[in-house]
């Protein structure tokens, strides 16, 4: 079995990648340390959503989600393995998160691509379809993504649960990175 990786050690590699391609930002520290939240966010809740594809991915992400990592899943289906289109669970996941009822979202279907597709589609999602850590890590720290597609045959579900718990830990950097958030969301125009 394959160890599983030190969070703080792939953050600090991919923070180190980072600035040997970039170079370190002016006036922002080399390698900023993630930033715990400052006491409890009210209620820690996410939106989980899947199509037939990603419905045993999204069981066990519930469970994972709940269990050990402590957040309020609000499950928006589906419930079972039936075919169904991954657009209605895509969206109604990004709505709980676009309105606030979620602070965070995951959309599962078998590659993820469709899904992600969807939850971008609803203004104030920032979804990002991710396949490692490495992905996870630079969606909320650079991107601050809110809602994160997975393909339930794309990555091993192990390595989902993995991915997930950095998903809902890592905060977002801020810094130079806040303004190119402003710049992504302005593609939207004025709400």
């Amino acid at each position: 079995s394959m160890a599983t990786p030190d969070e703080q050690l792939v953050r600090k590699l991919v923070s180190e990648a980072l600035e040997r391609a970039l170079g370190p930002a002016p006036g922002v520290p080399a390698v900023a340390p993630a930033v715990p939240p400052a006491g409890p966010v009210s209620p820690k809740r996410v939106a989980l959503g899947a199509d037939h594809g990603g419905f045993a991915l999204k069981e066990i992400l519930r469970r994972a989600i709940s269990e050990e990592l402590g957040w309020q899943v609000h499950d928006c289906g589906t419930h079972s393995a039936d075919a169904v289109d991954y657009p209605d669970f895509a969206a109604a996941v990004a709505r709980e998160v676009a309105s606030g009822r979620a602070a965070r979202g995951i959309v599962v279907d078998t590659v993820g691509i469709g899904s992600s597709m969807a939850a971008n589609k609803v203004p104030g999602v920032r979804c990002a379809l991710c396949h490692d850590d490495t992905t996870v890590l630079n969606a909320r720290e650079h991107n601050d993504a809110n809602v994160l597609a997975l393909g339930s045959r794309i990555v091993h579900r192990g390595a989902a649960v993995r991915m997930v718990r950095l998903f809902l830990t890592t905060e977002f950097a801020g810094g130079r990175h806040a303004r190119r958030v402003q710049k992504i969301m302005a593609l939207e125009g004025p709400r």
